[in-house]
């Protein structure tokens, strides 16, 4: 996922399903990184993205961090509590875990990251900042949820609108089905479903 927000072009956890399309992107400012399970972090990927935007800020937290620090790739440790700015743009961290699998079975630091004080991206756990949140993005499928949990989550975090994501495990036609239970339950959120692909702007 690209976010451009007042000038700054972020891409979010380049991982192993998105391999040929996030390996085209250019312009960057920042690639920020929840954790390190493959579907979130490709080591290669990385690479190549730093080689072909010279001056691009990794942000990530402690856990990833220590996988690029092998690599020799410089970034920015942004854990829970902590925070950067890339030209002037807020990047805040909140939470510390990734959200059970099975005891400790994929149990890994995951941080989610409020950019700009308004797009929350939690990554791979329910953790809500404590603070407002304009736009969502909102996990609707995955070996660590139900949707029950996505929809207390969204009614937790109560943004203006809300869009899924981590659901390319999931058949496309399913994936507004979280979007008619939101409507009943939380009507002042609006539920948007982003196809491949799309560009959207809020």
């Amino acid at each position: 996922m690209v976010i451009e927000h007042e000038g700054v072009k972020i891409l979010t956890d380049p991982g192993n399903y998105t391999v040929e399309a996030q390996q085209k992107v250019t312009d960057l400012d920042a690639i920020v990184i929840t954790h390190e399970h493959q579907d979130h972090y490709h080591l290669e990927s990385i690479k190549k993205l730093v080689a072909m935007n010279p001056g691009v800020a990794v942000v990530t937290n402690s856990g990833v961090g220590k996988l690029l620090s092998a690599e020799n790739i410089a970034h920015t440790v942004v854990g829970d509590g902590q925070s950067t700015a890339i030209k002037n743009l807020s990047i805040e961290g909140f939470g510390r875990d990734h959200a059970p699998i099975y005891g400790e079975f994929g149990r890994v630091e995951n941080t989610a990251f409020l950019i700009g004080g308004k797009f929350y991206f939690p990554g791979d756990n329910f953790h809500t900042p404590g603070k407002p949140v304009e736009v969502l993005a909102l996990p609707v499928a995955g070996p660590w949820m139900k949707i029950s949990e996505a929809v207390d989550f969204a009614k937790l975090a109560g943004a203006r609108i809300a869009f899924g994501v981590h659901d390319g495990m999931i058949m496309p036609s399913f994936r507004a089905f979280v979007g008619v239970i939101l409507k009943n339950v939380l009507p002042e959120t609006e539920y948007i479903v982003l196809e491949d692909g799309a560009t959207r702007e809020f």
